[in-house]
């Protein structure tokens, strides 16, 4: 199994990818679900989070207000760091577990979907293949306006608090260009699929670990024939 590396932009449009791949049968590992699941009542980050930042973050109910929690963090980037540093550990932790579950299910490769991803730079050596969700910053600015109720100014801000989706392109190994209408982005996403499910990259991993368990099972047989007494 490999690891395929999906990520974009604010208002890019990787949520509609994420879910044309899941729709297509692939296995995938969505952080933001994961994300939002770390954080519940009960859970390390939640109880480290209060302490951190207050009960101002929590919603009635005990869960996190994340408007409340992305308002603090947003300009200050010595929250944000706190932030991510209390996160980020359960998350790839959940993530590792998923990703495990999807191997011993037999899958050829599993998507992650990591915003982040060529911005911490963590997780990219363990990707097999990386791959943008593109569109122009015109067309991200107008569906960012319309899709949250932002101004100009506040959209911009918002853009530009992210790598520029142009350098993330740059970096990747597939680019999904999502400028244009959205059935000519669902070919493109189609047309992926059909290559990565015609690679043979899982190979190489798949036999090591079979040969490794061939070996544990070799090795064992050895023990009992020769530590046990005969009948």
């Amino acid at each position: 199994m490999f690891l395929v590396g999906l990520t974009g932009g604010i208002a890019s449009g990787k949520s509609s990818v994420l879910q044309v791949l899941q729709q297509l049968g692939c296995a995938v590992v969505d952080v933001d679900v994961i994300a939002r699941h770390v954080v519940q009542p009960g859970y390390p980050a939640h109880r480290r989070i209060v302490e951190a930042f207050g009960t101002e973050v929590l919603l009635e109910n005990g869960d996190i207000n994340r408007k409340v929690l992305g308002d603090l963090i947003f300009n200050n980037p010595d929250r944000r760091h706190l932030l991510n540093t209390i996160t980020h550990p359960e998350i790839r932790k959940e993530m590792m577990k998923e990703t495990f579950k999807y191997f011993l299910q037999g899958y050829r490769y599993v998507v992650l979907d990591i915003p982040l991803l060529f911005e911490t730079k963590k997780l990219l050596k363990y990707m097999k293949h990386t791959v943008v969700v593109y569109c122009d910053r015109d067309t991200q600015l107008a569906r960012l306006m319309q899709r949250n109720s932002l101004n100009r100014e506040d959209a911009e801000a918002r853009i530009k608090a992210q790598l520029p989706l142009k350098e993330k392109a740059h970096m990747a190994r597939h680019v999904l260009d999502n400028s244009g209408e959205w059935s000519s982005t669902k070919r493109q996403v189609i047309l992926l699929h059909a290559e990565l499910e015609r690679s043979m990259e899982y190979l190489p991993l798949r036999l090591g670990v079979l040969t490794g368990l061939a070996g544990i099972a070799g090795l064992l047989y050895l023990l009992i024939h020769y530590l046990l007494p005969s009948p």
